[in-house]
């Protein structure tokens, strides 16, 4: 059985700083891609981040070079540092993972095809 936990949320204000974290049980494994995905109200869930076992690192557009995705394969942790945030960043943030049977594998953006998830940490970003 899987389990992700997210921590780290808060109330910040534009072009401020925070670090979400996801302690996971399970799902960390080399075949897995793990990565972070944000729902605002109103909207649909969407790709954030993402990394695979090797390292390699994915991301949306609107975060490229403010957000950083990293894992740590022997703690089972997945994090995101998220620098300059921006209101529209404000999101409850998920964690999940997927098992691809690949170490270097690319991860899909599409939330439906991620299969484990965590509850999701709130974040919210005053202008």
């Amino acid at each position: 059985q899987v389990q992700l936990v997210e921590s780290g949320g808060g109330l910040v204000q534009a072009g401020d700083s925070l670090r979400l974290s996801c302690a996971a049980s399970g799902g960390t494994g080399s075949g897995y891609v793990m990565g972070w995905f944000r729902q605002a109200p109103g909207k649909g869930r969407e790709f954030v981040a993402a990394i695979n076992w090797a390292g390699s690192t994915y991301y949306r557009d609107s975060v490229e070079g403010r957000f950083t995705i990293s894992r740590d394969n022997a703690k089972n942790t997945l994090d995101l540092q998220m620098n300059n945030l921006r209101p529209e960043d404000a999101a409850v943030y998920y964690c999940a993972t997927k098992f691809y049977g690949s170490m270097r594998a690319i991860p899909s953006r599409d939330p439906e095809a991620w299969r484990y998830w965590g509850q999701g940490t709130q974040v919210t970003v005053s202008s």
